[in-house]
């Protein structure tokens, strides 16, 4: 399958690479996934101030999302020889060929908020009926 040919997904929609792309899409998609390739885009971080950076999320979302993106190769984990032992993750090359195309995803949405924000006032003052 090339880079763009998503019809052998389409062939089979039970297959196992078309159930393991939409599992990596999911991932992908997620929010606090997005924000931690984006994130991380800037180099290795500390635990905690990847938290710091991120914003919101818990501590134990962090790190179920952390531990999810390594299994995929996104992310790397590395135990810091210090007293006490810190932890530090860094983008995988996966994560940053990755990176490329979340931080666009983020500019875009930057750059966008006002409309985005005028749009949802307009809708919600719309009379829906049905």
């Amino acid at each position: 399958m090339g880079n763009h040919d998503l019809s052998a997904l389409h062939d089979d929609a039970n297959s196992p690479a078309a159930l393991l792309s939409r599992e990596i899409i999911a991932r992908i998609g997620d929010k606090w996934t997005l924000l931690i390739i984006h994130i991380l885009g800037n180099g290795p971080m500390r635990f905690s101030v990847l938290k710091r950076s991120v914003g919101g999320i818990s501590q134990k979302m962090l790190s179920q999302t952390l531990r999810a993106l390594e299994r995929d190769g996104i992310v790397r984990r590395t135990v810091l020889p210090t007293m006490p032992p810190a932890v530090e993750y860094a983008l995988e090359p996966l994560g940053y060929s990755l990176q490329k195309t979340v931080s666009q995803i983020c500019i875009w949405a930057d750059a966008n908020v006002a409309q985005v924000a005028a749009a949802r006032a307009a809708f919600d003052s719309e009379d829906r009926e049905g």
